[in-house]
């Protein structure tokens, strides 16, 4: 039988976690979320404060997702996952977590559970611009804005846009900085997006785990990891087609990778590899000459492979390929 933590012991550890930490300013806007139609949970962030993606958002797979800004408390995250692990709602627990809070006037907290129920608290305190606004699965929350016209904007944009979790929660960052965004300027955003059922390992249900510390344009710079995360997780996926025996299936994915991004010769030497390795080998020859065109370094890893088994040990076709290298 599964221990279950009381609330009242998740009170007490949480208010002694805030008598001995200095409330720390995080002022900010995010969105909390649930896809109700894949189960995926997502928080998304952009602050002018350095790693802002170290504080405020908390994601776990099957349970809930998680933002704490303004003067930051850390602990509404974990405290709050473990409450709605252990059957609360989102509102149920961000509700008891206000209670114990002291200083539950200058925070802003969001969560949204598994079964996509939202709720948001902004205190009474929290700097101007401040406010929230809660929709069907999500929430979008922002203080400190430039103007009091960024949390619905948030809210319109995730509601409009097209796509995967991800993209949508971009789309809310996006309009953000459309109406001015933090009344400071920009420095950090994160962007954390999970699978709707836990593994229960937590590092195999993270989508996207993106964070831009530092940059004149965050979000700008978030969004562009995202598409590189993209063509990572289909070359992944073909990698797991393969050792799966999937061969079909790994050079759709090997390809669709690719195709999002391009200009990486890693996305072209593995499709490459592959279909060499599958008898493919007069369409892996143009893909080849692309790689190595790029970095001829990779002519070298090639050859490497046979060893590791990782490519035929064919001298005439390791011969063929090398041919297509720059030559010195």
């Amino acid at each position: 039988m599964k221990s279950v933590v009381s609330l009242a012991v998740l009170f007490l550890l949480a208010a002694a976690a805030r008598a001995a930490d200095i409330p720390r300013p995080a002022h900010t806007y995010s969105i909390v979320a649930c896809d109700k139609a894949t189960g995926q949970l997502g928080v998304a962030v952009q602050s002018h404060w350095f790693s802002v993606g170290s504080q405020v958002p908390w994601v776990e797979a099957g349970v809930g997702a998680v933002a704490t800004q303004s003067f930051i408390e850390p602990s509404y995250g974990p405290l709050g996952l473990d409450l709605m692990r252990a059957g609360k709602s989102a509102a149920e627990a961000l509700a008891g977590l206000i209670t114990a809070d002291k200083d539950q006037a200058v925070r802003q907290v969001a969560m949204v559970d598994a079964r996509g129920r939202a709720v948001a608290h902004t205190g009474a305190s929290c700097i101007a611009e401040a406010g929230q606004y809660v929709g069907d699965g999500y929430s979008c929350q922002a203080n400190m804005m430039l103007k009091a016209t960024v949390w619905k904007a948030m809210a319109q944009a995730y509601e409009s846009a097209k796509g995967e979790l991800a993209d949508r929660l971009m789309a809310a960052l996006e309009a953000a900085e459309g109406e001015g965004g933090d009344i400071r300027g920009r420095q950090a955003a994160a962007l954390i997006v999970v699978k709707g059922r836990s593994s229960g390992a937590w590092w195999k249900d993270r989508i996207y785990d993106l964070r831009v510390e530092d940059h004149a344009a965050p979000v700008p710079e978030l969004k562009r990891l995202l598409r590189i995360a993209k063509a990572y997780n289909r070359m992944n996926a073909g990698d797991e087609a393969m050792t799966a025996g999937k061969t079909a299936d790994a050079l759709r994915e090997y390809s669709a990778g690719m195709d999002i991004y391009a200009d990486n010769p890693e996305m072209i030497f593995w499709p490459a590899v592959t279909m060499a390795s599958t008898g493919k080998v007069e369409e892996s020859l143009p893909l080849f000459k692309r790689t190595f065109a790029l970095d001829p370094h990779w002519a070298l890893l090639l050859q490497r492979l046979p060893k590791a088994g990782q490519f035929p040990a064919d001298p005439a076709l390791m011969k063929k390929i090398l041919e297509l290298a720059p030559k010195k």
